[in-house]
């Protein structure tokens, strides 16, 4: 069983090495069609970029939503004792 479980793990170990190789050895995408012609093109290739301020919102939302679950599932059990 032993040997079994060392033949595994071996070729798991092969695997991932040829796996990781595609993805270290990867090239990067080509740039815009409009890059360095008059300057650089921002990383979105449009106008404005990505837009940062609509994530930002949602981080900060979901942040605060999560902290409220806490909280509550913390007093619950609390309430639950005194009862």
């Amino acid at each position: 069983m032993k040997k079994h479980f060392i033949i595994f793990r071996s070729l798991l170990l092969l695997a991932f090495v040829f796996a990781l190789q595609n993805v270290s050895f990867s090239q990067p995408p080509p740039p815009v069609s409009n890059h360095g012609s008059a300057g650089n093109a921002p990383p979105g290739g449009g106008d404005g970029g990505a837009p940062v301020g609509d994530g930002l919102f949602f981080l900060v939302a979901m942040a605060g939503l999560y902290s409220g679950k806490k909280i509550y599932d913390a007093r619950k059990p609390i309430e639950e004792t005194e009862a």
